[in-house]
């Protein structure tokens, strides 16, 4: 099993994220990841755009993903922020998570999220917090 079946496996249990909402992890390395989502009426508000929730919880599974995808230790969510900058044009959205800073137990990440044609539709800075489970 590659390495990235390994994490799909493991977020398989994020139920909201992949079976509600429908998004996939599409790559991962140690602190990035790249998770998408393919915009389907139940993701739509009342304008016909992507909802808000929709785009945060893509932010939130990529930010999650780039985390504790090579971890061994859990990093939970402190802190979340979403500057949402433009209605998407496309049918798909993909975040890009990567890791400012790894500190000894806090985390600092920038998310990215476009739609497919380039459209730069939210910027996310997720602080979080590492457990010492181990």
């Amino acid at each position: 099993m590659s390495a990235l079946e390994k994490i799909r496996n493991r977020f398989k249990n994020d139920h909201f994220a992949t079976d509600a909402a429908g998004i996939v992890i599409d790559s991962a390395e140690p602190g990035k990841a790249v998770c998408s989502l393919t915009l389907e009426t139940r993701h739509m508000n009342e304008n016909n755009v992507p909802m808000g929730g929709a785009i945060f919880t893509l932010a939130d599974i990529a930010c999650a993903v780039a985390a504790n995808g090579y971890s061994e230790k859990k990093t939970v969510s402190q802190h979340a922020s979403i500057t949402f900058l433009a209605p998407a044009k496309g049918g798909r959205l993909i975040a890009e998570a990567s890791c400012l800073r790894q500190g000894r137990t806090t985390t600092l990440y920038a998310v990215d999220v476009k739609d497919e044609l380039g459209t730069f539709v939210a910027h996310a800075t997720m602080n979080g917090y590492t457990l010492n489970t181990i």
